[in-house]
């Protein structure tokens, strides 16, 4: 059996305070999260459906955009970069970026392609509907030649970079090993936050991050307590080395 020992919060808590100093260059799938909320009276007499009456809406940044707001909100500085749509969905996330300070010349809008979108319906505090919104597709050529563009003028401000992957297609085809190359070249550590269970296109990445259920995903196996948690990790790294 592994022996686990509580590291000290020390060396985290002196991570944090100079955090402010850090500029995290994020790529990847930025999703557009709205929460609409409401109360349920009657069922639709069109169909055995509940009819939601509304009485708010919350939108929040999702996916890699949900790792720019904690950035900041930790006091780092992020740089953005990724190809949204040029609709509604992609507005309000420029918008809710830049209120953040995030500098958003990496983020390309594009006429072909939705930004990706979840819409939660709840009542009373019970979730009862989510509508996603969103095409699952590569970059074209051209998009791909404008992300890395965009990912090589930035990355000289950038300390560190983050894949940040949720399979909507920004670093499918070989975008991620095409990035994760150039952080290399350029002595830049790079973190992955996994999708999927193929890690091979990971390869040369400085950290991969995924959680639990993606570990297990990935070794193909429930993994739970601390002990599967280290085993599936050593198993998937030397898969991987």
């Amino acid at each position: 059996m592994i022996k686990h020992h509580l590291p000290s919060p020390e060396p985290l808590h002196r991570t944090i305070a100079h955090f402010g100093e850090v500029t995290v260059l994020v790529v990847g799938d930025f999703i557009l999260d709205r929460f609409v909320n409401g109360v349920i009276e009657r069922i639709s007499p069109e169909a055995p459906i509940p009819v939601l009456y509304g009485r708010g809406e919350v939108v929040a940044l999702g996916g890699a955009g949900n790792v720019v707001s904690n950035i900041v909100s930790l006091g780092g500085a992020a740089i953005p970069v990724s190809v949204i749509g040029a609709d509604q969905a992609g507005d309000n996330l420029m918008r809710m970026l830049g209120d953040l300070g995030a500098d958003t010349d990496g983020l390309a809008q594009r006429q072909d392609r939705m930004t990706s979108s979840k819409s939660r319906f709840s009542a009373l505090n019970q979730q009862v509907l989510r509508f996603d919104e969103e095409e699952i597709k590569p970059l074209s050529s051209g998009e791909r030649t404008t992300l890395v563009e965009h990912f090589q003028a930035a990355l000289a401000r950038a300390d560190i970079v983050i894949l940040s992957d949720y399979g909507k297609g920004i670093l499918l085809d070989g975008v991620a090993a095409e990035l994760i190359a150039i952080c290399r070249d350029a002595g830049k550590p790079v973190l992955i936050d996994p999708k999927g269970r193929d890690y091979a296109r990971y390869a040369g990445a400085t950290a991969v991050t995924p959680n639990c259920k993606e570990l297990g995903e990935a070794v193909g196996r429930p993994v739970f307590g601390d002990d599967e948690i280290v085993a599936a990790a050593r198993d998937l790294i030397a898969a991987h080395d």
